[in-house]
Order: structure tokens, then sequence, then C-alpha cells
């Protein structure tokens, strides 16, 4: 599942994009098992709103079929939770993506750079394309965040548990997860770069399977 990386079926996405963070480059090892990190079923727009006041932010919905969660998602500096906020947002725009079967989400566009939006894209119609959706649990955790003096680029690390995260076929109703003796554990590298409305989108984004644990 992982970006990405769900039970190998949506692999790790990345763009070569230097923000930051000493990201590893563009790793592609795309498979539509991976998932990528997440947050608890629900609708609402950004809580980093409060960030940028005058922007509105995509509705994003997910349903309880898929419990995407995010632990201690939380900094006492404004600006680095306003990071957080939109990294979370851009995660779970993915997931949603590929539940409504929707490679085109506008939502996704919202939070991504023009740069790295047609790549999520793919990793988005890895799924779509073979008529597979995501359910189950996903939780994110362990988020590490580092912005840059100028106050327009940032970088992000945390790590996935794709332990309870399966696919499910929408033709056959078969459902997969990872296969045996993959390491269920994804670390994801993440450089974000502040918009002229205030928005953080993802520059590029990295996923290593096994690079963490719980």
């Amino acid at each position: 599942m992982a970006r990405r990386t769900l039970p190998i079926t949506a692999a790790a996405f990345a763009t070569t994009a230097a923000l930051l963070l000493s990201a590893c480059g563009g790793g592609d090892d795309k498979s539509p098992d991976d998932i990528k990190g997440a947050d608890t079923g629900s609708s609402s727009p950004s809580a980093s709103a409060s960030a940028s006041p005058g922007v509105e932010r995509p509705k994003i919905t997910i349903p309880s079929s898929f419990q995407l969660t995010f632990e201690n998602w939380s900094s006492g500096d404004p600006v680095e939770q306003a990071v957080l906020d939109d990294a979370k947002e851009e995660v779970r725009a993915g997931y949603a993506a590929i539940i409504a079967s929707d490679p085109d989400s506008e939502a996704v566009a919202f939070y991504d750079t023009e740069g790295v939006v047609g790549q999520t894209r793919q990793w988005i119609k890895s799924y779509t394309d073979k008529h597979l959706t995501v359910i189950g649990k996903l939780p994110a955790f362990a988020p590490e965040v580092s912005v840059a003096k100028t106050g327009r680029g940032a970088s992000l690390s945390y790590c996935t548990d794709e332990s309870a995260a399966q696919t499910r076929n929408l033709k056959t109703g078969k459902v997969e997860g990872n296969p045996a003796g993959t390491n269920p554990y994804v670390s994801y590298t993440v450089s974000l770069a502040k918009n002229a409305q205030g928005v953080w989108q993802n520059a590029s984004v990295h996923s290593e399977r096994g690079g963490c644990s719980k």
C-alpha cells in the first residue's frame, strides 16, 4: 500500500524535486500495494485553514471502511502545525481519490505542486485501473517537521504501519493484504513548498519499506 506503498499495491512515488530535505531523490517503487500516510475517515477541510484564513480548502471524505489515522501529528509551533495539517490532507486526498475512483481529484491537485500531481495521479490509477479500493486500518505516526528559515519550504518524515491495511477488488470482492513476509512499516520523506495562497503543497515524496518500526 505504500505510496507510496499499500499492501504492495500502490508504490512509493517520489519526485526528484529537491527542496530542503536530503530526501532520497525520486525513488519510484510503484506497486499498487502501497498505502501512504493517513487519518481518521472523516470529512472536513484541513485544520491548517487557520494558518491561511482566506483560503477555501477542499472537503475530503473517507468512509469508515478505511481508517486512516494520524498519531501525534501536532506541534506547539503554529508554522509546523500548518505543515502537518496540509501534509495530512494531501495524504487523505490521495486515498479518498482511490476510494472514489477519481484520479483527477481536485483535492489532490490542491495539495500537490504541478511537478508532483501527475505522479500522485499515476499512483491513484495503479489502484483504480485494476478496480481496487483500500480498506482496513492505516496509522501514520512519528512525524518530524523542519521548516526552512525562509518560511517557504519544509521537510517532513513519518512512518506508516500497513499490518491491517488491505485492498478490495470492486468487481470480484477479493480482499488482499501485503504478501507474507513483507515488512509492514514504511517510512516517508516529504518536501513541501508554501504556495502564494499559503498552502503547504507536496513538492516531493520518497518512501522506503522497512525504513522504520513502531
